[in-house]
């Protein structure tokens, strides 16, 4: 016998789902989306698909970190050459929210300060006579940057590589179920 708990499971992330996306109606009435509504409001961008919904994912991520605002309507924007599930991009920007941007911050720094290599070794004269504004456009911002690429990259990646494993193990499961229901009727 089946356990029903991951159903009730599946059908909570459902709703909370249906609550969390936009609607077609909200992003229709964008006032930054309303020149493209009308591209922006084709079916096939609103279809779950086992392909539009990586793209999606994948670009909810590349904008939820590289956008630092109006994340939702540049991934609807960026959906309409990809192809990508817009609900799906618009949901996966939320990942980075005011919880989790300062550690994705500090992180892409620390990643792009490894990957760009020790600088000069500045005296302490110098330090002190340099100003924030110069640390920040020569040393933290390129070393952020850099970071964040990489970390759009590769959470991109991963979410792509993801959503596409979970959509082919829950078509099977579908499949095995439908296999078993057949053999049982």
């Amino acid at each position: 016998m089946t356990d029903p708990a991951p159903a009730a499971h599946t059908s909570r992330f459902r709703r909370w789902l249906d609550k969390a996306m936009p609607s077609r109606e909200s992003v229709e009435n964008n006032r930054w989306l309303r020149p493209v509504a009308n591209r922006v409001m084709h079916s096939s961008l609103w279809r779950f698909t086992r392909r539009s919904v990586p793209r999606g994912v994948a670009l909810g991520m590349v904008t939820g970190v590289l956008v630092p605002m109006g994340q939702i309507p540049a991934s609807a924007v960026l959906a309409l050459p990809l192809r990508a599930n817009i609900p799906a991009a618009a949901a996966t920007t939320f990942v980075t929210n005011p919880f989790t941007t300062p550690p994705l911050w500090v992180a892409a720094y620390w990643l792009g300060s490894w990957m760009i290599g020790p600088g000069e070794v500045v005296a302490k004269a110098q330090v002190i006579e340099q100003s924030w504004s110069d640390w920040l456009v020569h040393q933290a911002g390129p070393a952020t940057l850099t970071g964040l690429i990489t970390i759009t990259f590769i959470l991109a990646l991963i979410g792509y590589f993801g959503t596409a494993l979970a959509w082919r193990l829950w078509i099977a499961r579908k499949w095995k179920r439908r296999q078993a229901a057949r053999a049982g009727a």
